[in-house]
């Protein structure tokens, strides 16, 4: 139980303090002793409320024209990945995927330190925008949702906004598809004792961010997105 509750509590203050990176904290925690099969319910519906207070935190900050389109995205990344997920081993996707998401993160990262202000190429952004949209929608991976909304928003504020706004979106059709398939069950609603937990983190994670400088902040967002692209390189070579 103290990793359980040790775990929550390091993965959502992360969130409270970047908006998202959440599951893979979670997730590299609780794999030194629980089953993937056990994890990923638990986080979902962990994960669910803190989204929704996130956005509604930052609504004022909330953009429709980031949203929808990711949104959209999200849902129509199950098709692709119906195909995928029959025709290839989802490993290799995995690593590909880590290996543009680490890229996209330097590349964010070697951005703060310019001077003069980056044009984001529409193409570009389109281009990020469709595959953050399958991983997200393939996997519940959020990591290079991360690095398009960073792309498109201003300030830590309306990255939290627009990003959670999605992952309630991603959060809703994942409960909806794990409820159909028998993954939550009774033993994953127990784990409701742990919400607590997850608002004290949550709330210090919220109340850290607004100490910090915003671009310290995006920093951390940056770093979180590299360090998720190398854990999901590694994770699917062992």
């Amino acid at each position: 139980m103290v990793l359980w509750i040790v775990a929550t509590f390091t993965a959502f203050f992360i969130k409270g303090l970047c908006g998202f990176a959440n599951t893979l904290i979670f997730t590299s925690i609780m794999g030194f002793g629980a089953a993937n099969v056990s994890i990923s319910p638990v986080e979902l519906l962990l994960g669910y409320p803190a989204n929704i207070i996130l956005t509604f935190k930052n609504r004022k900050k909330f953009k429709i024209s980031v949203f929808v389109p990711l949104a959209l995205l999200v849902i129509v990344g199950s098709i692709p990945g119906a195909l995928l997920l029959k025709n290839i081993d989802v490993r290799y996707l995995k690593i590909i995927c880590g290996f543009v998401i680490v890229l996209i993160g330097a590349e964010m990262f070697y951005r703060e330190f310019r001077t003069s202000k980056v044009h984001e190429s529409k193409i570009v952004l389109t281009i990020i925008g469709l595959l953050s949209g399958m991983l997200c929608g393939l996997f519940g991976i959020g990591a290079l949702l991360a690095a398009y909304v960073g792309r498109v928003t201003e300030s830590s504020d309306e990255f939290k906004a627009n990003i959670s706004a999605v992952f309630i979106v991603d959060n809703t059709f994942r409960v909806i598809l794990y409820s159909l398939l028998g993954v939550i069950t009774r033993e994953t609603l127990s784990a409701a004792v742990l919400m607590p937990v997850v608002l004290l983190g949550l709330f210090l994670g919220m109340k850290s961010a607004q100490i910090l400088n915003d671009r310290i902040v995006k920093k951390c967002v940056i770093v979180l997105l590299i360090f998720s692209g190398i854990a999901l390189i590694v994770n699917n070579m062992i």
